[in-house]
């Protein structure tokens, strides 16, 4: 939406600058996006006087000026200057505009230098108005009156004696819920009610009908109830459509309009000055009358824009007894539109259905200001009013008489009303306003007030509810008075925490893995049906209804085919060793309650770059389960777990183990990912990865804000070593779950340190060595204690793998 300055104060009577006036739209909510002001490039330009004129001894259509230049304005000094000028009207004692060289000239885009031409010194350029963007006009240069004061800047003197020159535009976005701000009345309404000035107060002529119209208007019944239910307009005769004035084609092409005639441009003027979009028709071109009607079949009409459109069934159309003349609402026909032949005219304005004329506006790909407006909504009670104020126009620009008003339908109506809650604007703002002051902001802003009761104006239907009254309050008061203040405790002391277990071990396992080297993923919780049954899901459970691409039809059962598709897309384009992981919900049902938390992470290629030392490895299950217990211990897992198989079918079989507290207790998988769903899944190489379940970790019993204190053994550990012959099959885990489970209270630790095949163990077996760590705690420990825990650990070795002791 854009206005100019001199426009805004037509309606409203203020002193305020154009900064005053955009900073004030802004904090009201109307954003200004531009402002575009000659004056800020015409600084520079003063007023100057030519003391002498002669004939450039070296060109027949140059003169060689001596001008009179004040470079410090009128209360300095003067300078002669020469300038070399090839205006046919320049002359001796003629008053003019100067530019001194480094002037920016906008006509051309250039900076004026100093210059010698045809051998004679040129410093600087008296202007013509094309040359200062004022006009087209370069003929010659500016010639003002010769009382003209010398040295001002030329600016203030066009400010002074012809403002519209200078006439600064302010550009506004319009937000879907200000569509009364399509006019420059509502913008100063919202102004003076902020009090940057006073409103004007606006009459609307009451034109009267000199005799009645010969042209009808008709509206059909399903039209009126749902697409037209106002139409309206005035036969006027004996028009001159020639150019409009002035001052009516300066405000249109200041805003970007082109003036095309008299009639045309009162109704573009009224548009953007009232919200109030009006259409002429050559009453002459006109058969018959106007019918507003549904389209049934399809029809062309050679549009305003000299394009042909169609009418499909269920557009809006005002016809005649020829057919289409106008797309109701949109656009009108070319066929009767005014020329400047036009002599009698008919004045049309209605309220057209916003969805109706969107959709149609939208059908044919057209964008006119009255589609812009009427799809948004205008005042309906101004419909009538809207066509006397069009009239009015007229008959000033252009002459004629007017008939009598001929309409079909009535105004919709909009009156409803409101509670005003003085104290909610406390409750819900945050600030303190007084209740009167609160009762003259809305009716400053067109809201009628009948005790508690206010009543919303026919232009503002945003406005449904209390809450809207008080965000009217609040916006002309000014959002930016709000001060921040921290909240009330609602006990004393040190508050409680606000985060739940589930928040907190979410924003640990994050932290923990991106401590680890992981880079965070946020994926999509629908993923497609193939993907899916990949990992257990894939059912009609979780298929969605109304899926928004086919690659995203179900929800996810797992966070790892989401990691494994961003796998493949950067192994596509060159990166081969990363980490992924993501923490979010999973879903192995269609309920609310089927969804469970994951924290699952993938490691694809190598440990790091190459190196000279050779350390660079390809990532392994062993790293995996390393990160898979970084994570758990930051959940608060308990240290001693079991590492069992079993898991799901998209694991290795041999190459991944469930962290499990019992059989049925999982905490969490690693491993290395099948090489059928790798391959599915479109991922190159060897992957491993984890997956850990935060809400099946227990939650501590005693809770304490503070980490346990140090338990310090003052006694030392002993370390014994064995080597148990087994058969080849044996798992590793089994032997050290088994040593392990022979002293609990003295055994701190298990670990393999050796693993032998072949020789003479023969065919097979092999040969697991492990290390066992005893830590008294009472006493030091004798060799016939440490005896007897080594037979311990043989026995239970033995019982549970078949185990012995290497010789």
């Amino acid at each position: 939406m854009k206005f100019t300055l001199s426009w805004l104060r037509d309606h409203l009577e203020t002193e305020a600058s154009v900064d005053e006036i955009a900073e004030t739209l802004t904090d009201l909510g109307l954003e200004v996006e531009e402002v575009v002001n000659p004056a800020d490039q015409l600084g520079a330009f003063r007023t100057a006087r030519v003391i002498e004129a002669v004939q450039h001894p070296n060109a027949d259509r140059l003169r060689l000026c001596r001008v009179e230049a004040w470079p410090n304005g009128p209360d300095g000094e003067p300078e002669e200057v020469q300038v070399v000028c090839g205006a046919p009207n320049a002359r001796t004692g003629m008053v003019g505009v100067f530019a001194p060289t480094g002037t920016f000239i906008p006509g051309t885009g250039v900076d004026l230098k100093p210059g010698v031409i045809r051998g004679e010194a040129s410093n600087g350029m008296l202007c013509s108005e094309r040359e200062m963007m004022l006009s087209d006009d370069h003929e010659g240069i500016i010639d003002l009156e010769p009382g003209t004061p010398l040295g001002v800047r030329f600016v203030d003197w066009l400010a002074e004696n012809d403002p519209g020159r200078v006439d600064p535009v302010i550009e506004i976005a319009i937000t879907p819920n200000r569509q009364d701000a399509l006019g420059v009345r509502s913008i100063a309404r919202d102004l003076a009610a902020r009090g940057l000035g006073t409103l004007k107060p606006y009459e609307v002529p009451q034109i009267e009908g000199k005799f009645e119209s010969s042209l009808k208007v008709r509206i059909d019944a399903d039209v009126q109830q749902n697409g037209c239910p106002l139409f309206a307009g005035r036969l006027i005769r004996g028009v001159t459509n020639g150019p409009s004035p002035a001052w009516l084609q300066a405000r249109l092409k200041a805003i970007g309009l082109r003036p095309i005639s008299a009639l045309v441009d009162i109704t573009n003027f009224l548009t953007y000055d009232m919200n109030r979009p009006l259409h002429v028709f050559d009453a002459d071109v006109v058969k018959g009358d106007l019918r507003i009607h549904h389209v049934t079949d399809p029809a062309p009409i050679m549009a305003l824009d000299d394009k042909e459109y169609v009418l499909q069934p269920g557009m809006m159309s005002i016809s005649d007894d020829n057919g289409p003349e106008s797309i109701a609402g949109v656009m009108g026909g070319a066929h009767s539109g005014c020329t400047e032949a036009t002599v009698n005219v008919f004045l049309e304005s209605a309220y057209w259905d916003p969805v109706t004329v969107a959709a149609t506006g939208r059908r044919l790909k057209i964008n006119s200001d009255a589609k812009y407006r009427f799809e948004r909504g205008v005042d309906p009670e101004f419909t009538l009013p809207g066509l006397d104020a069009g009239t009015a126009l007229v008959l000033q620009l252009c002459g004629g008489e007017a008939s009598q008003v001929v309409m079909d339908g009535a105004a919709p109506g909009t009156d409803r009303a409101y509670k005003l809650d003085t104290d909610r604007v406390q409750s819900l703002v945050g600030m303190t306003i007084p209740a009167g002051t609160q009762r003259a902001t809305l009716e400053a802003l067109g809201f009628r007030l009948e005790g508690d009761m206010a009543h919303p104006p026919s232009w503002r239907p945003d406005v449904k509810g209390e809450a809207d009254l008080v965000e009217e309050v609040a916006r002309i008061a000014s959002l930016t008075r709000l001060q921040g203040r921290p909240m009330a405790r609602v006990e004393p002391g040190v508050p409680k925490p606000v985060l739940t277990l589930t928040q907190r071990r979410e924003s640990a396992a994050r932290r923990t893995c991106a401590a680890l080297g992981y880079n965070e993923c946020v994926t999509y919780t629908f993923i497609d049906e193939a993907s899916a049954k990949l990992f257990g899901g894939g059912d009609d459970a979780t298929r969605l209804e109304n899926p928004i691409s086919s690659e995203m039809s179900h929800m996810r059962p797992d966070l790892l085919p989401a990691l494994l598709q961003a796998a493949a897309r950067n192994q596509a384009r060159g990166f081969s060793d990363f980490g992924l992981f993501e923490v979010g919900p999973a879903f192995h049902g269609g309920e609310p309650q089927e969804q469970h938390v994951q924290v699952s992470g993938l490691l694809i290629g190598h440990t790091g770059p190459k190196d000279v030392h050779g350390q660079r490895r390809a990532a392994d299950l062993y790293d995996a389960k390393a990160d898979a217990e970084a994570v758990l211990a930051s959940l608060g897992a308990p240290v001693r777990v079991q590492i069992l198989r079993g898991g799901a079918g998209w694991w290795h079989p041999g190459r991944h183990g469930r962290v499990c507290l019992g059989p049925k207790k999982v905490l969490g998988v690693f491993g290395e990912l099948h090489p059928r769903v790798l391959r599915d899944m479109g991922v190159k190489g060897p992957a491993v990865g984890f997956t850990v379940w935060p809400g099946e970790v227990p939650e501590r019993r005693l809770a304490q804000a503070t980490r346990a204190a140090l338990t310090a053994h003052d006694l030392q550990p002993v370390e014994r070593d064995f080597a148990f012959v087994v058969d080849a099959d044996v798992e590793a885990l089994k032997l050290v779950n088994a040593a392990q489970g022979a002293d609990k209270a003295l055994i701190e630790s298990v670990r393999v340190f050796d693993e032998f095949i072949g020789g003479s163990l023969g065919e097979g077996k092999k040969s697991l060595a492990i290390t066992v760590r005893l830590q008294p705690t009472q006493k030091t420990l004798t060799d016939e204690e440490i005896e007897t825990v080594g037979a311990k650990i043989v026995e239970k070795v033995g019982k549970a793998t078949g185990g012995v002791l290497r010789a």
